[in-house]
This record gives C-alpha cells, structure tokens and sequence, in this order.
C-alpha cells in the first residue's frame, strides 16, 4: 500500500532512545568526562618529570573545569547548529554567523575557566583585566575548535540521518513497486484464465447444457477460494493445491473422457510457502498440448523434496518442444510468462523453471523453489536493499 504524502515513519528503536532528554544529557555529560580524562592524563605525563610535577587531581581540574563549562554550553551549541544548519545554498550567511556566536560563547566561558581555577587554587588577588585577556587570547583559538568540532559533529549526524530517512524511503519505494509488479502479473492471469473459461462454457452451451452448469458453478467455487487470497502473494502448497484441483475439475468437466489427471504429493511438504496461483497456468500450458494427442491427454503432477528445494514436475503427453533446426522451441503464453517473471521478482535467482523432451514423449516443466525461507518477497526485497 502506498502511504500518504505526510507519512511519517516511526522512529527506530534507537532513535526512540535518543529522544529522552536524560539520555542525551547523559551522553554529553560522558563524552566531555572522557575528553577531561584524557587531557588530564596528558598535563599530568608532561609534567610528570618535572621536578615539580603537578598532582593529577590538579590536572584533572584544569581540564575538567573547562570541560566542565563546555558540557554545559553543548546542547546550546547543537541547538544553534541545527536552527542555523549550514548547506551549499546559505554557507556564506551561516558561517559568519556561527563564527560570531562562537567568539560569544567562547570569551565568556574562557574566562569563567580562568577566574574560579584562579580563586580554587588561592590566588584570586593577582586577578587583573590583562591576565585575563591574555589567558583569553592564548586560549581562544582551542576553544573556537572545539565549537566548531561540535558543528560538525552535528551536521555529520544530521547528514547521516537524512541519508539513512532516504535510504528507508528508497527501500520502501523498491517494495511497493515490486509488489505493485507482482499484483499486476498476478492479476494478468485471472482474465486470462477467465477468457479461457468462459470461451469453453460458451461452447459447451450449444452441446452439453448440464456441463456448461457444472462449469459455471465450479468456476465460481474456484473464483471464491482465489478472492479469499487475492491480495497474498504466497500460500501454502495445500491451499495451492486447492487451487489446482478446483481449476482441472472444471477442464474434466470440459473435456470428459479425452483427459485424464494424476497428482502426487509428499504430504510433509503441505505447508511449504509457494507463490499464490503459480501452478495453474503451468498445467493450463501442460493441458493445451496433451489434449492435441489423439488418444486422449494425460497430465501428472509430481511434488517432492529435492537437495533442500521443493521440486514440482507436470509431465504430459503431448508433442513436446518442437525441433527446428536442431534447436527446441516452444510458444510460451500469457501465463508461463508471467509465471517466469513472478519468479524472477520473488525468488531473484534462488529458483529454477524448465522445460524439456521426455523420452517416451510429452513435455516436462519442472519448477524448483526455496524451502523454509519465509516470505519470498521479503527475501527478494532485503537483497535488493
């Protein structure tokens, strides 16, 4: 189904996260003590062979102090870099603007670092405006980087997010459209079927009345248990088999005594998935050729396990593929293909279709699938995302 213009996705499990305002802060508040870790470490190894070495929890406080007041300012910072997000189109408005609001947070908060370290370790009176300024000066290139490093930490993850919103929104347009191409061949079929059908009844009219009735109300048996499904593109093999059998009732009825059916299934297999109505135009294929044989048509359906894939042969007795020129031809319908192109969509290359010459005469289709692999539209799906 096609979702509305304002769809808008739910959120994942970890953007669902990301949204509690504790769990950001708590983020923030843990990336800025590890850089202050960090930092601390490395005044405290410098120093370390100095003949007066600075403790680490004096280290730590320098580092931690501005980290400190950093961890603050930082969900400040993310705000303004999302508000006044920076692309190809406003960069030359935007980046003055972010300089100019760095320097404002940046001089402020520098000295803040400066006075409260100054009055922490007890000497709050050698305090002056030209200290000051010049501890400023000789820090405000480090925290104009770290304002900008939060900027584009920020865009980074805004472009990562919009590129995986578009990634998802591809991905969602790839699955309606391959569904939208599978319900289109699908429903290919049911006038195509029905045409068949309904040129046979018009035909028994004039000849057998009571089979044209039984025609018509097994073609309605057999409508019912398709609508039942019709928006599935895959069911069980028993409900396909269903399917099948309410289809060849309604060819017996047609042609009496001139066609005869065998199936046989191994009964393990019932609940394998196969795509919906996938075996009735292989047999509608398999039926137009037998019944050209003039002893009368004989088609066998054969279901079996074979090397991890469900195996479906439908033998019958007809000419076979023709050979012209020492190479085999046939003329493939509507529905062998649109049955070879649902399986191309479904299965990609996990699935086999065949055609050959048996020996003794006739055609064989045989049409291997995947087993337990779920739904086959989702597999194709994630392969193709």
């Amino acid at each position: 189904m096609i979702e509305p213009a304002n769809y808008v996705d739910p959120p994942t499990r970890s953007e669902a996260i990301l949204r509690k305002p504790w769990v950001r802060i708590s983020l923030i508040w843990g990336a800025w003590a590890v850089v202050a870790f960090f930092f601390a470490t490395q005044v405290y190894t410098v120093y370390y062979k100095e003949e007066k070495p600075i403790p680490f929890r004096r280290a730590l406080l320098v580092q931690g102090l501005i980290c400190f007041l950093w961890a603050l300012a930082t969900p400040l910072v993310l705000w303004l870099a999302r508000r006044f997000r920076i692309d190809r189109n406003n960069w030359r408005r935007r980046v003055p603007l972010h300089f100019l609001v760095s320097l404002g947070l940046s001089i402020p908060m520098i000295t803040l670092d400066y006075v409260i370290y100054t009055i922490q370790i007890g000497r709050g009176g050698s305090l002056s405006m030209m200290r000051t300024f010049q501890f400023v000066l000789y820090n405000l290139d480090r925290s104009l980087l770290i304002y900008w490093v939060i900027v584009l930490i920020s865009h980074a993850l805004n472009y990562y997010h919009s590129y995986r919103k578009g990634e998802l929104k591809a991905s969602q347009l790839r699955t309606q459209l391959v569904q939208a191409q599978l319900e289109a061949l699908k429903m290919q079929l049911h006038p195509h079927f029905l045409f068949n059908t309904l040129h046979s009844i018009s035909a028994l009219l004039n000849q057998d009345v009571e089979a044209a009735r039984s025609m018509i109300s097994r073609l309605g048996d057999f409508l019912r248990l398709t609508l039942e499904n019709a928006g599935t593109q895959e069911v069980t093999l028993q409900q396909e088999l269903e399917f099948l059998n309410g289809y060849l009732e309604i060819e017996r009825v047609r042609f009496q005594d001139r066609l005869t059916t065998r199936v046989q299934v191994d009964p393990t297999l019932l609940d394998q998935r196969v795509p919906n109505l996938i075996l009735q135009p292989i047999v509608e294929n398999a039926l137009r050729h037998a019944i050209a044989n003039s002893n009368g048509g004989r088609i066998e359906i054969v279901v079996e396990p074979n090397d991890g894939m469900l195996r479906i042969q439908v033998r019958d007795n007809g000419p076979g593929l023709r050979l012209v020129t020492g190479v085999e031809t046939s003329k493939h319908g509507v529905g062998l293909a649109n049955t070879k192109a649902r399986l191309d969509r479904l299965y990609g290359s996990a699935h086999r279709l065949d055609l050959a010459n048996e020996p003794s005469g006739g055609l064989v289709v045989t049409l291997e699938l995947p087993r337990s692999q779920g739904d086959a539209l989702k597999t194709q799906l994630s392969r193709a995302s």
